[in-house]
């Protein structure tokens, strides 16, 4: 089968794309501003990467997201060391091919914004296939964003019937562990412990992986061990539909989030354009 594999989740790797630069004070400030307290405020954003955009690399996809933070005009909090680096991060990569409607990108900024002013200005650059979900200012000293779970559907290609899947379905789930070919090297997980959700609904699987602190499966290793290989050149696709992670910010200030008012109308888009190319 076409190799669906997961690259390891990392910063944005962004030596060679300037950040916005505060302006110098005058001497006459040097030392005021000297003993002032570096501002440093995390927001995560939530969107998606659809169309076109799902066949870039996750690298290329932080480089996009670089670009657009420097078209917004946004001060970016920097790495320290002789090769500074905005503090742009993402827990989870994302396969290439598979699409997303719920990704997550963590950015440290070195101003304060309300998060709405930070989702129309994320918004306004309008990338093709970029959907802005959402908008969190994160309360200070919050944890970076690690990975506990992300469901799935792959789409039901043409020629098998819903008794091979369920079969292959009800095998795969009755097996204790799992072994698979990762880097040369044989990958055994738990079933129970990484598969908590594989069924049939419709002309979709629904699928839902649990993120393991070794190696964990992918959507391809899953189609592989179903007996389904073969449904990726086949015209499968796989869309990731909503990433949950170990630590959530509480409460709805409307200074603190901002969800796009636009994001449900792009999703019913986005399904009944999928409906009609199935």
């Amino acid at each position: 089968m076409t190799n669906v594999t997961d690259p390891e989740p990392t910063d944005a790797d962004s030596a060679n794309i300037p950040a916005q630069v505060v302006p110098a004070q005058s001497d006459e400030r040097g030392s005021e501003d000297a003993d002032a307290p570096v501002v440093r405020i995390r927001y995560r954003v939530r969107f998606g990467k659809t169309d076109l955009l799902r066949w870039i690399s996750h690298r290329d996809l932080a480089r996009l997201w670089e670009r657009l933070l420097r078209r917004a005009g946004l001060v970016l909090s920097m790495t320290e060391g002789f090769h500074p680096k905005p503090r742009v991060g993402f827990p989870s990569a994302l396969a290439l091919g598979v699409e997303s409607i719920d990704e997550v990108v963590e950015i440290d900024l070195a101003e304060e914004l309300a998060a709405q002013e930070l989702l129309e200005r994320l918004e306004a650059d309008q990338q093709p296939g970029l959907n802005i979900k959402s908008v969190t200012r994160l309360p200070e000293g919050m944890s970076k964003a690690q990975l506990k779970s992300s469901d799935y559907t792959v789409s039901v290609v043409d020629g098998v019937s819903v008794a091979t899947i369920e079969t292959a379905i009800q095998d795969l789930l009755s097996r204790e562990s799992v072994s698979v070919e990762r880097k040369k090297k044989t990958l055994t997980v738990q079933v129970a412990e990484q598969i908590t959700k594989l069924e049939l609904n419709g002309d979709v699987v629904n699928l839902c992986l649990a993120a393991s602190e070794a190696a964990s499966l992918r959507p391809g290793d899953v189609l592989d061990l179903l007996g389904f290989g073969d449904w990726v050149e086949r015209g499968t696709l796989i869309r990731r539909i909503r990433v949950m992670l170990k630590q959530e910010p509480d409460g709805c200030d409307p200074e603190l989030i901002a969800v796009s008012p636009g994001w449900e109308a792009q999703m019913n888009s986005l399904r009944s354009h999928s409906e009609e190319e199935v």
